[in-house]
């Protein structure tokens, strides 16, 4: 696009979509020559990484910057393109996104755009009669610019921009850079998806070759270190090393454990979708800055083969949850997270060595109810109790329908 190109404006009828505007919109608009730089700019960033998580939030970054936005998000959608399954966020801090918890799954201005892709731009969306109104903590926001990201000719999420700087409403070369850059966005995630299955490819022809070596090698010397230990275990003389050294075989022995877990997962096939260890791990790292401190997570049994998208959502909505309440009420320095699958059972055990729950913890609180809450949902149980000698046990468990 050429500096002083004048832009195509894409305006749609108030009647159609329900927008109410407060000053007169111009059918026209010229993007500055910033503008278009920051647009080139933009379309040559998003492109430059074959990384589908880094995709998706240079993406985002850059429809805020060129939008002139505070806000900005790239919802993304599930199979059935009915509701929001992944959602980055720009401009919103880590512990805000903490205190207002699930992330939106589509309702509202949100929904609007998934039942009808097309570009929305309201100069106030808390005035339309689609808006469903704002959870607890969430912070307020005004204007607002909706724009659709379409990958391989279907739909694939949106792009949400709010509170454009300076107050003003967005405008309509605000919308046309932004449909530009949605368009380059689409080629990229497409480009950088390609690239994910090739390298799934090569992994699925290498997990029986894995498998045998971590079992044939890894777990060997690991039982020879660990056997060693016990012979010098036996030989100290003083109490401290012998505390020493019979720590460092239980640490083995869990080592060990989670290898023979993780080898079983190489040699079961995985359910479609995101695996369930990875955006668990994410999500500790991700709420590491909050907590003070990294959480460890443990996993046993077939935790991706087992747990389908709809699980994985309780899952992670719950986790989130409860490390957000250690972070903060618990006054802790360590907490651990273990998942389990076994005996047709998902198991989360999150515990930490903080102050204790509060008594009556396990009946009030929005969070502890919300889990609750899922756990009835799935048929399942929860509890959060003291743990020994200190700090809090949360135990959350459902059924899980093996080999569906």
């Amino acid at each position: 696009m050429a500096e002083g190109t004048r832009c195509r404006v894409l305006l749609l009828r108030p009647s159609q979509r329900g927008l109410t505007y407060h000053r007169p919109v111009s059918t026209e608009g010229v993007a500055g020559p910033r503008q278009l730089r920051r647009l080139l700019d933009a379309v040559l960033v998003v492109g430059s990484d074959l990384d589908l998580e880094t995709t998706l939030r240079r993406i985002t970054e850059a429809a805020v910057q060129i939008s002139g936005a505070h806000y900005g998000a790239l919802g993304v959608l599930d199979d059935t393109r009915t509701r929001l399954v992944e959602f980055v966020t720009v401009g919103m801090a880590d512990e805000v996104r903490a205190r207002i918890g699930d992330l939106p799954k589509g309702h509202g201005i949100l929904g609007i755009l998934i039942t009808d892709p097309r570009p929305l731009r309201l100069p106030d969306l808390r005035e339309h009669p689609g808006s469903y109104g704002f959870p607890p903590n969430h912070p307020p926001m005004t204007s607002f610019l909706g724009v659709p990201v379409v990958v391989g000719g279907q739909a694939f999420g949106n792009l949400y921009l709010c509170d454009k700087d300076g107050g003003d409403a967005f405008t309509d070369v605000d919308q046309e850079l932004v449909v530009t850059l949605a368009a380059a966005a689409g080629v990229a995630i497409d480009n950088a998806r390609l690239h994910a299955q090739v390298a799934d490819l090569a992994l699925l022809e290498d997990r029986d070759r894995i498998a045998r070596e971590l079992h044939d090698t890894v777990i060997q010397r690991l039982f020879a270190v660990g056997l060693s230990l016990q012979g010098t275990i036996r030989m100290a003389g003083d109490p401290k090393l012998v505390e020493r050294l019979e720590f460092a075989v239980d640490e083995l022995d869990t080592t060990v454990h989670d290898i023979r877990s993780a080898i079983f997962e190489l040699h079961q096939p995985r359910l479609p979708g995101r695996s369930a260890r990875q955006a668990v791990l994410n999500l500790s790292a991700e709420l590491a800055r909050t907590l003070g401190f990294e959480p460890t997570v443990r996993f046993s049994g077939p935790v991706d083969t087992a747990l389908n998208e709809d699980l994985t959502d309780h899952l992670l909505a719950v986790t989130h949850e409860s490390l957000v309440n250690v972070a903060k009420h618990a006054e802790a320095t360590t907490v651990q997270v273990s998942i389990t699958v076994s005996d047709d059972t998902l198991l989360l055990v999150v515990e930490d060595n903080g102050i204790g729950p509060p008594s009556g913890a396990t009946s009030g609180g929005r969070g502890v109810e919300n889990m609750q809450a899922r756990a009835r949902q799935l048929g399942g149980t929860f509890t959060l109790e003291e743990g020994p000698p200190h700090g809090s046990v949360l135990r959350w468990s459902v059924p899980v329908q093996l080999g569906s």
